[in-house]
């Protein structure tokens, strides 16, 4: 790239017949955020209790919406210039500094948490700036989005001047504008629909980037309690687990509908798919906390409840974002849906009931619930059919028309 490359931003999405996937300024920006997850899994692992749950979601949230918000900027009007490329390293050093006030024992960690956020947010301000002074075809769409992100900015900036308890109420007020603001703009927004293929793509990536929390929680378990037979047999069952769970996302990955026509201003789905995701990222991260607590073999109620909740909304988020995809037939779709929810009950159950079990016995009937669902999901699927979305196939337009929903 020559150093007076500057593209102004232009708009991508299925409309101009562009193949989109992943570029390298999205997969290094990524990177920040397996480090973020990382800090946020380990004060779970210290702390495993209701409170330290709580503390736990309370800053998952806007580190996904964080993420979120250049995820959605990126997919319409991604042009990887100068500009751009310094923008993402600014919001890049945010999302570290939100990494930073989360590790250790940070003492005013929410203070630190809130500045570094309101710093990503504002340097997201600037990217839709510039698209709206360019692309004159979304002018309304950015206009709102700028509006609500500035309120949004300035509740964050208040909760700075607060104690703690206020600051945290302050954040839920601010996160809950932003949330309202995408719904607030869904009639301009279905006139700029997003892109099939590229949005599905990067939420993908972001739940194999959790994901790799179970891992690394299941190789620093075992690093940590040696060679034994207990937690070398738990450190089998927790790959399983997390294999069973990456199996039954990834096989159900394609057919988003993210996209949404003109017509379709009252359309669900699109809503549903994309914020079902936050559960099921928060959740995929707690559940890999649970299976080094398996492998280490410190298996304690609060423990026990870790994993099994952790499993139980994975569960229940998958069965939403079932319900919401188009990848076949609507009634196989539910189906999948029905056996998710039954799943996270049983797994609820395990939770509840099983005290008494050793930490592997736990993991071996919580492991034969999650591998059940992947041969279920052999049995629905009707052979070598091909994958098809409503108007689009394996994330490429077709010739159907797509319909419209209510």
């Amino acid at each position: 790239m020559k150093l007076a490359s500057m593209r102004p931003p232009r708009l991508r999405t299925k409309q101009t017949g562009e193949h989109r996937q992943a570029t390298w300024l999205e997969l290094f920006y990524d990177l920040v955020f397996v480090v973020a997850v990382a800090a946020l899994a380990h004060r779970l692992l210290v702390d495993p209790s209701w409170k330290g749950g709580l503390a736990f979601a309370g800053f998952f949230v806007p580190l996904w919406w964080a993420w979120v918000g250049y995820t959605f900027y990126a997919d319409r009007y991604d042009t990887d210039d100068f500009g751009q490329r310094n923008l993402a390293a600014g919001q890049i050093m945010a999302v570290a500094f939100m990494a930073a006030s989360v590790s250790g024992d940070a003492t005013d960690s929410t203070f630190a948490f809130a500045l570094a956020f309101i710093a990503a947010r504002v340097i997201l301000v600037i990217m839709y700036t510039r698209a709206r002074r360019h692309v004159p075809e979304t002018r309304e769409l950015v206009t709102g989005y700028i509006t609500g992100m500035s309120i949004a900015i300035g509740v964050w900036t208040i909760s700075l001047l607060v104690p703690e308890e206020i600051r945290i109420v302050l954040w839920a007020i601010g996160l809950a504008i932003d949330f309202y603001t995408p719904y607030r703009m869904r009639k301009v927004q279905a006139k700029v629909p997003l892109d099939v293929s590229h949005l599905p793509e990067r939420f993908g990536l972001f739940t194999i980037l959790v994901l790799g929390e179970s891992i690394a929680a299941v190789i620093a378990g075992l690093s940590h309690e040696g060679w034994e037979l207990a937690p070398f047999v738990g450190s089998v069952l927790g790959i399983t687990i997390a294999t069973g769970l990456w199996w039954i996302y990834f096989d159900n990955l394609e057919g988003s509908v993210v996209r949404r026509r003109k017509e379709q201003v009252k359309a669900w789905k699109p809503t549903v798919w994309i914020y079902s995701h936050l559960p099921l990222a928060a959740a995929l991260t707690a559940s890999g906390i649970g299976l080094e607590f398996i492998v280490t073999q410190h298996f304690h109620t609060a423990e026990r409840m870790v994993v099994t909740l952790g499993v139980f909304w994975a569960l229940i988020a998958m069965g939403l974002i079932h319900i919401a995809t188009t990848a076949g037939p609507e009634r196989r779709d539910e189906t999948k849906a029905r056996v998710r929810f039954v799943s996270a009950g049983a797994v609820l159950l395990l939770g509840l009931l099983g005290g008494g079990l050793s930490p592997n016995w736990f993991a071996v009937v919580l492991a034969i619930i999650v591998i059940a669902q992947v041969f279920t999901d052999f049995a629905l699927e009707p052979g070598e059919a091909p994958t098809v979305t409503a108007g689009v196939e394996m994330g490429h337009p077709s010739e159907e028309p797509e319909h419209s929903e209510e």
